[in-house]
């Protein structure tokens, strides 16, 4: 008798049902294809809010694409009566839910993502320790590149329990940071505007955007920080390699020492200048 009540709720499979089932499937994963392929260009081509608009729509649409394609392949196979539908679709959703709750978490927080804008692509930002640039937001996961060109995908529930650090935060200005370690015999102002000089003189620098040299000083040492943005986020790399490579020549240059691996283990820090 349950066996019969459960065949009640389908109906007949026929080959038209399943080319209409096939078409359904074929028309939202085009359509899916399409939101992600074309949204984007035409976001390349917009600025300020609206590109930030179109670039938000992505997600959603998909994910409204594919709630259409569920509801219709169901109204197919299921005989659209009340009855029916609260009892398999309750089934479905109880069973779903235990089996797919990180990964609907990770849908909801990716819709969520796509309108508090945590990150953007071309943003670089740090989550468990990796970090590297956005290249693609998906429905479930941000692909991010690191430094070392290593593909990373993070799924939007580290929204929910986790710190995300942006350090460019949709705009073209990074700050980077280049450390000198040194032994405390040394002229501190002399230092300061070597240093501010370096900065100021390196081919990656962003004109316009303050130059900072901080000092602060430790048992082993002091540790000097120059704070400076590149012209081009992606150039950070290259930006404090120049500053670091020129920065000690002229500090050699002027006699300074740097401190010792020796005496900064002792004190609980193993950097070198």
């Amino acid at each position: 008798m349950d066996a019969e009540k459960i065949r009640n709720l389908f109906h007949r499979i026929t080959p038209e049902l399943m080319i209409e089932l096939a078409v359904v499937v074929a028309v939202a994963l085009a359509l899916a294809w399409l939101i992600q392929r074309m949204l984007p260009l035409l976001a390349a081509r917009l600025h300020g809010k609206r590109r930030h608009w179109v670039l938000a729509l992505i997600p959603t649409l998909r994910i409204l694409v594919v709630a259409v394609a569920l509801g219709w392949i169901v109204s197919l196979l299921i005989e659209p009566s009340l009855r029916n539908m609260v009892a398999i679709l309750g089934a479905v959703g109880l069973a779903l839910g235990f089996a797919l709750k990180d990964y609907v978490s990770s849908l909801f927080a990716g819709v969520v993502a796509a309108y508090e804008r945590p990150y953007r692509p071309g943003d670089w930002i740090e989550v468990d320790g990796c970090y590297g640039e956005v290249r693609h937001i998906g429905l479930r996961a941000v692909e991010m590149v690191t430094p070392d060109d290593t593909v990373v995908i993070v799924p939007h529930l580290k929204l929910w329990d986790g710190l995300i650090r942006n350090a460019n935060n949709g705009g073209a200005s990074l700050m980077c940071v280049a450390s000198f370690y040194l032994a405390p015999e040394h002229d501190a102002y002399e230092v300061q505007r070597v240093l501010h000089d370096v900065a100021l003189s390196s081919p990656y620098l962003k004109l316009g955007r303050p130059v900072v040299v901080v000092m602060e000083d430790h048992p082993w040492g002091s540790r000097y920080r120059i704070k400076a943005y590149p012209m081009d986020p992606r150039q950070q790399f290259l930006f404090i390699s120049d500053l670091t490579a020129r920065g000690k020549a002229l500090l050699h240059g002027m006699g300074v020492e740097f401190a010792r691996v020796e005496a900064m283990s002792g004190s609980g820090n193993n950097n070198a200048g």
